[in-house]
Formats: C-alpha cells, sequence, structure tokens
C-alpha cells in the first residue's frame, strides 16, 4: 500500500538503514548521511554495515536479508552495494513486510524479496547523478522521499523481473540434507543454509570433517572445529578460538551434509 506523502517543510521521525561497502574511511558514507539529513530532517541514520567487501553483492544480500526485520514498521533500508554504478543496471525502489527499501537492481534484495511479498519500481532519473556515486546522488534521495511518506508511484514505474543471485543448493539425499556455505562472517564462522528446523543431533559432513551437532563454541578444545545452530536458526562451523576457513580450508559454495545417523569413513 502506498503510503500519503507528507506536507512540504515536513520532518520525518523515522529510521533509515544504510548498509554499504564503503567502509569508513573515505568520507563516502558521510556523504550520503548528510544527504539523507538534509533532505529528510529528523531521520534516525542507523548504520548496518559499511565493510561489506568491496562488490560482494552475495554478502551484501546476506547481511540485509538477515537484518531487515529486525527494525520497526516504516524503516527504510538504504543499500549500496553496486559494482555496476554508471551502467544500464536499475536503480530500484521497494515496499516489503511494512519496510521500504532502495539499492541496485544486482540481486542484493534476493533474500528480502524470497521470503515476503513485494512492490518494486525502477526510480526515475532525477538530477543528474555522478556516474560512480549513486548512493548520494540516487538511492540516498530515494530513501529520504520513502522516509517522508513517498508512495513508489511517485518514484518510479513497476517492476516486475527484479534480478536475483542463484539460489544455494539445498536437497534431501536419502535422510541426509545437503546444503552449502552461503557466507563467511568476520570471525571466520561458515554460515550454511541448513535449516536448524530441520536437524536434531546427527553429524555433520563439511569438507573432510565430521562434526557432531553441538550447542556453543566451548563444547570443543581451542582451534577444534564445531558445528552448531546458529542465531541466524542455520547450521554454523565455526572453529574455538581461531577461524573456521582457515581450520578448514573452506569457504563460501562448499558443499555441507547433515546426517541423522552417526557415520565414520568417505
Amino acid at each position: 500500500m502506498a503510503l500519503r506523502p507528507l506536507a512540504a517543510g515536513a520532518r520525518v521521525t523515522g529510521i533509515i538503514t544504510l548498509l554499504t561497502d564503503f567502509g569508513t574511511s573515505d568520507g563516502y558514507v558521510a556523504e550520503m548521511k548528510g544527504t539523507l539529513l538534509r533532505l529528510a530532517p529528523g531521520a534516525s541514520v542507523v548504520d548496518l554495515a559499511h565493510d561489506i567487501p568491496p562488490g560482494d553483492i552475495a554478502a551484501a544480500a546476506y547481511a540485509i536479508g538477515r537484518s531487515w526485520r529486525a527494525f520497526p514498521p516504516g524503516t527504510v533500508h538504504c543499500c549500496v552495494v553496486d559494482p555496476g554504478v554508471g551502467t544500464s543496471r536499475r536503480a530500484l525502489a521497494g515496499q516489503a513486510g511494512g519496510m521500504a527499501f532502495t539499492g541496485p537492481d544486482n540481486g542484493l534484495f534476493t533474500h528480502v524479496l524470497a521470503s515476503t511479498s513485494a512492490s518494486l519500481v525502477e526510480l526515475w532519473p532525477g538530477r543528474p547523478a555522478s556516474a560512480t556515486f549513486h548512493g548520494r546522488d540516487v538511492f540516498a534521495p530515494a530513501a529520504a522521499k520513502l522516509a517522508l511518506g513517498a508512495g513508489l508511484e511517485d518514484l518510479g514505474t513497476p517492476v516486475r523481473d527484479p534480478v536475483l543471485l542463484r539460489a544455494p543448493m539445498l536437497l534431501h539425499d536419502g535422510d541426509d540434507i545437503v546444503g552449502e556455505v552461503v557466507h563467511v562472517d568476520r570471525f571466520g564462522t561458515l554460515v550454511t543454509n541448513l535449516p536448524g528446523s530441520l536437524v536434531r543431533g546427527g553429524q555433520v559432513r563439511i569438507g573432510a570433517a565430521v562434526l557432531p551437532l553441538r550447542t556453543t563454541f566451548a563444547d570443543v578444545p581451542p582451534r577444534s572445529p564445531v558445528a552448531f545452530i546458529g542465531s541466524g536458526g542455520t547450521v554454523e562451523v565455526a572453529a574455538r578460538d581461531a577461524r573456521a576457513e582457515v581450520v578448514l580450508g573452506l569457504g563460501v559454495g562448499a558443499e555441507v551434509r547433515w546426517s541423522a545417523r552417526t557415520r565414520t569413513g568417505g
């Protein structure tokens, strides 16, 4: 449902979040925040993350897909990880789950769109924009308009075919469930797409490691890998006091298999 635009000069007291791969050493995030606060006075600007690996759309999609529902209705999420900036890729705004979004049409919103129904538009061209900084010149202004109550019909034309990232493997192999590593967090933990709701006990095989499901890091000796159901609701593999990606030599895309029965050997 479209929001009713507020009167000219109105102040917004809602939340606008920012997710980028800009880091915090160059002032790019500050320029976006300044734009948002100038165009939407009174908004609360919240940093989701700015240390997404440069151009890593999948990592950005994971971050916004996991965190967006933690915010109250009416929040606007402005997400800019955009290696195609300045090209023909579309600029999007959308509404889903009582919140609004703006960012590039490159798969960044894959997990949001997979979890709920959404309405999307391609943003109409606005004022002349830098070919390399659509975060400041395109997405922040659109986020400010959404925060002030603009409806999608005020911002662009409908989009029904957004770009989506490849769906990670998740299948049943007999009694086993087979998935893959979908994210590596800053601690080196291997986050998988194996749903915690479907696994109870048993063991997890990842690379050469066969690990019983435990509860937390302290359930194994230092530098040992451990499998558990993480705070995001899926199976994760960490290493106590170490990085599992280094200890196991694995990363995004690695196969992971849960078995209800304990097995040994290859």
